[in-house]
């Protein structure tokens, strides 16, 4: 395995609350938790705005992908509106999620549930290079569907 990324983290008034921990040798995502003061109730087909208590410093050249936990996805139908979301290496702010409930039941969000996870990945920056045409493939243009099931 290669050195560890180190990330400095602070937490936003969330003293009680474990920080971001993996669960497993091999995980790739740490679980983020819900600092909210009250339970949080997310009816059917709604979302709601989930503080985490913590903010990051993600070093220049890398990011932070927060994506859903399958288990609360499987089991209750709850997901990220916006999947994966990104923390940028500039962002300051405590990381909040946004749970949508696909399920057919009110989901409530209780202090320190496991919401979401964090996976660190390095980013690289394209340059864009404008062009009269693009080269050819098989595919060419063809979109969505079109190879079939």
């Amino acid at each position: 395995m290669s050195e560890k990324l180190k990330i400095s983290i602070k937490r936003a008034g969330s003293l009680d609350l474990p920080l971001p921990s993996y669960q497993t040798e091999h995980s790739a995502g740490m679980d983020l938790m819900a600092a909210v003061g009250e339970d949080v109730v997310i009816p059917p087909g709604k979302w709601g705005l989930i503080p985490t208590g913590i903010a990051i410093e993600i070093p220049p050249g890398y990011e932070a992908q927060i994506r859903p936990r399958s288990g609360l996805a499987a089991k209750y139908g709850i997901s990220l509106v916006n999947t994966p979301g990104t923390i940028d290496s500039d962002y300051r702010g405590e990381i909040k999620v946004i749970l949508i409930n696909f399920g057919g039941e009110p989901y409530t969000v209780r202090r320190g549930d496991r919401i979401a996870q964090m996976v660190v990945n390095e980013v690289v920056r394209a340059e864009l290079v404008h062009v009269e045409e693009l080269g050819c493939t098989k595919r060419g243009d063809g979109g969505f569907g079109h190879t079939g099931k």
